[in-house]
């Protein structure tokens, strides 16, 4: 009877610590399971921005949504922790874990920026770009060279860069006394063809519209002048467009994406693939209608170049394609590829 007494007690502390234990590895694979991670997220656009809301926000609740909020974005606007050309070299270090930049603020990194950021007058549709991008490999490219600072690149949209003036472009002199605020190989190309460009940063811009610092300048389309009030003080919306290309992209922090479990870390990657088609379609579909309503609305003028303008305009930017494609042997890859694929489509 002693013994089968002692036994059954063995018996119980054994099953109490069996219990214990699957308790414990349940418990923690729960609290696993439910780790969360916050990411702080800098921006370029400033919150006024059209992108801030549409692109950033919309990523945000998307990522959160699908993650069951196991991973937050923090979001901060253009300036708020970093210089806008700064928010690279943050990312790569692992100081932020995303940031949204426009490539030309990574020129000094990114040798394929200036045509990530779009070769003037080469596009002249947006499915092209958004073919180049995702069906002829460039943004395989573009991840490829920015894996070498420690970053996951991803294009959140193409579409095109136009501008707003104060006063409409009606000869060629018109346009070389032109004052335009730009960036990248934009700022390069219009002060190669005869304006006075310089950079300014986005929340900056509406003061230096409005009191004649510059008398014209490119934020995205009518979507960015609209959003950004640049309307107010330039009634004049040019076409054709500067180019059509990539002009904002999503970066995060190989680090930080390495550090989520794996399941989060595809949903990451899937979601910033889908953002490029949701928001290059939403931005084609919002310019048009934010367009028509600036006209109707704040008696905006569709400036059209004149042909002789469009002609000298193309004239410089083809001239310049060639120095892109000197930075690398990568970015002389994209170029060829870029002047073979422009050259199918008939424009060469």
């Amino acid at each position: 009877m002693h013994t089968l007494t002692h036994y059954r007690r063995k018996l119980t502390v054994y099953a109490s610590a069996l219990t214990l234990g699957i308790s414990a590895v349940l418990t923690s694979g729960a609290v696993l399971a439910q780790e969360t991670f916050t990411w702080k997220v800098q921006s370029h656009w400033p919150g006024a921005s059209s992108s801030y809301t549409d692109s950033l926000v919309r990523l945000k609740n998307v990522l959160e949504e699908r993650t069951d909020g196991r991973l937050k974005l923090t979001l901060y606007e253009s300036g708020a922790l970093f210089k806008a050309q700064e928010t690279f070299n943050a990312v790569s270090r692992g100081i932020l874990e995303m940031g949204t930049i426009s490539p030309a603020y990574a020129q000094d990194k990114m040798t394929l920026a200036g045509i990530a950021s779009g070769l003037p007058f080469a596009f002249r549709n947006v499915w092209e770009a958004a073919y180049f991008h995702q069906g002829l490999g460039f943004e395989q490219m573009l991840r490829d060279e920015a894996a070498q600072y420690g970053v996951y690149w991803a294009t959140d949209k193409v579409y095109p860069t136009e501008m707003v003036v104060k006063n409409p472009i009606k000869t060629w002199d018109d346009f070389t006394r032109l004052k335009i605020r730009s960036s990248g190989a934009l700022q390069k190309f219009l002060t190669e063809a005869g304006a006075a460009a310089s950079y300014i940063p986005g929340g900056e811009l509406y003061s230096a519209l409005d009191s004649g610092v510059v008398d014209g300048a490119h934020w995205g389309a009518a979507q960015g002048a609209y959003s950004m009030g640049l309307y107010e003080v330039a009634k004049y919306h040019v076409q054709p467009g500067l180019n059509i290309a990539g002009t904002d992209a999503i970066i995060v922090s190989q680090k930080a994406l390495d550090k989520l479990p794996e399941d989060m870390q595809l949903i990451v990657k899937q979601a910033l693939a889908e953002q490029f088609w949701v928001r290059t379609n939403e931005y084609l579909f919002k310019e048009r209608v934010t367009l028509a309503k600036a006209i109707k609305e704040m008696g905006v003028e569709v400036n059209t170049l004149p042909d002789d303008v469009q002609n000298r305009l193309v004239k410089t930017a083809q001239s310049m394609w060639d120095e892109e494609g000197k930075r690398s042997d990568k970015a002389q890859e994209a170029l060829d590829m870029l002047k073979a694929y422009l050259t199918e489509l008939g424009y060469l």
